[in-house]
């Protein structure tokens, strides 16, 4: 596969656990958080990526990705993939994808941002963004309610302990890059 598939080079290596990067403005704008840092770390120039705009840019993000979704109820995978689309296209196509155990080992191999949908066992609620692998296969992610770049054993949501790192047990959908995904459609 040649690196015009795969999408822009993405580099975020200078981002340590313990990075803070910009924390959501309230209790329902991580997912436009995570597209901002998406859009942002794929080099596509949306504007309010860091400092003092982060807030403005979450809100315009949350605007744009919920058309006709109440945003009281945060973003759906959906609105998220069709922002990325329409508002950062160099961070290349997604596809959305339950988050099952094949799917999640594709987000260590996607060498990009892969955001994923975190939840309770019976509701998703939250966004996290995977930003790569470690040689230990632990991922590094941007958690928007702590602005911070943490680590977490993808495996840890097996058995719920995925917890103390992303706040929620477990992992409902993940938005894959379209090169990445087998069942390309």
């Amino acid at each position: 596969m040649s690196v015009g598939e795969r999408g822009p080079a993405y580099r975020a290596g200078g981002l340590r656990p313990g990075t803070v990067l910009g924390r959501q403005v309230d209790g329902v704008s991580c997912g436009p958080s995570v597209l901002v840092v998406t859009a942002a770390l794929t080099g596509a120039g949306w504007p309010g990526a860091v400092g003092a705009r982060f807030p403005a840019a979450q809100r315009l993000a949350h605007r744009q990705a919920n058309r006709f979704w109440p945003r009281a109820l945060g973003t759906t995978p959906w609105g998220m993939r069709a922002w990325l689309h329409r508002h950062a296209p160099s961070a290349g196509r997604f596809r959305v994808r339950p988050a099952t155990r094949a799917a999640l080992g594709r987000v260590a191999a996607a060498g990009r941002p892969v955001p994923v949908l975190v939840g309770s066992r019976r509701l998703p609620r939250h966004w996290v963004l995977v930003l790569d692998a470690g040689t230990d296969g632990r991922w590094r992610l941007y958690e928007p309610s702590s602005g911070q770049i943490r680590t977490i054993d993808p495996d840890s949501f097996r058995d719920g302990s995925a917890a103390r790192s992303t706040g929620w047990p477990r992992a409902w959908a993940v938005l894959l890059p379209a090169w990445s995904d087998p069942r390309g459609e």
